[in-house]
């Protein structure tokens, strides 16, 4: 979670990212999907905590907004801690590829609007820009689960380093 930025983004995820209105918090992804709900027990879980906690915290400035096609999110600097935790889950789970296996590189990235037509993005990046930067210091991973209808966070892990 990037609880530094939900009061610059906030208003626009709940327009216009439909995991805000399921729950979810600003963040940036680590990775989705991620196992099957009933494989993520105990062991999982003491595994997660274990994983994260070789990493250290750091700090993240979204200084700008970019943008995929029909998206527009912050971009962290600097991204790389964001790869290396992707990596690290990865490779311990590789039936679960970020995304599904769909990109063959994953930009970290803070979602703000998807699915909308070019002047709802235009409008929310000149509202935003002005906003930045945001600093944000990530000392922990999230992990939320969906009922299939909301999403819940089920556990935090502490980066230690």
């Amino acid at each position: 979670m990037v609880k530094e930025a939900e009061p610059s983004v906030g208003r626009w995820r709940r327009r216009f990212d439909s995991s805000a209105s399921a729950g979810v918090p600003a963040h940036v992804t680590v990775l989705v999907p991620f196992l099957d709900i009933d494989r993520i027990d105990a062991a999982v879980i003491d595994e997660l905590r274990e994983l994260f906690g070789e990493h250290s915290p750091f700090t993240v400035r979204f200084d700008s907004c970019r943008r995929f096609p029909d998206v527009l999110y912050l971009a962290p600097t600097p991204d790389q801690p964001f790869r290396a935790l992707t990596e690290a889950v990865a490779a311990r789970w590789p039936e679960a590829p970020p995304y599904g296996g769909q990109f063959t590189e994953v930009i970290p990235h803070l979602t703000v609007a998807h699915g909308q037509q070019a002047h709802v993005l235009d409008e929310a990046e000149a509202a935003l820009t002005v906003l930045l930067p945001i600093t944000a210091d990530v000392a922990s991973v999230s992990l939320f689960v969906s009922d299939g209808d909301r999403w819940h966070q089920r556990a935090e892990f502490p980066l230690h380093g």
